[in-house]
């Protein structure tokens, strides 16, 4: 699994503190591409890797709102919403936790790059994922993996 979003970002009319996606032509906004890839899934929720084409104030938490995929704990892009729906109080209270670990929106820039604005050097910069966001992402693994064993005894 892998797409391409292409679509303009502007401020959101109804909250000056989010951005959202226009269509390419309508002359709103500036043009933005991000490119994403799915790393790996667990259930409800996907890791995956995004290469932006342009960098655009909030554009990946901007973009994978408008295809419908927030990112977790994202309060502001909706990313918080992953409650809405569930059955089951252990798997709400499976979430609730997995929010105190991370309490932040679960993006990292991994590759960070640019041309110094003094002697024109491209300038790039890698990083590890924070332990907060290595937490999360094992406690999914588990909780996937602690289901499909109990499926597969049945």
């Amino acid at each position: 699994d892998e797409g391409r979003i292409e679509g303009n970002i502007t401020r959101d009319p109804k909250d000056r503190l989010r951005m959202t996606v226009t269509a390419p032509d309508s002359g709103i906004g500036k043009p933005a591409v991000t490119h994403w890839k799915v790393i790996e899934k667990f259930g409800y929720v996907t890791l995956i890797e995004c290469i932006l084409e342009t960098g655009r104030t909030h554009q990946i938490r901007a973009h994978m709102k408008h295809i419908g995929h927030p990112l977790f704990c994202d309060e502001r892009y909706g990313g918080s919403e992953v409650l809405r729906g569930t059955r089951s109080s252990t798997y709400k209270a499976f979430i609730q936790n997995c929010f105190k670990l991370c309490p932040r929106q679960a993006l990292h820039a991994k590759t960070l790059g640019f041309v110094h604005p003094v002697t024109g050097e491209q300038m790039d910069f890698t990083s590890e994922w924070p332990e907060d966001f290595s937490a999360l992402i094992e406690k999914w693994r588990n909780y996937v993996n602690g289901a499909n064993a109990f499926l597969n005894e049945k």
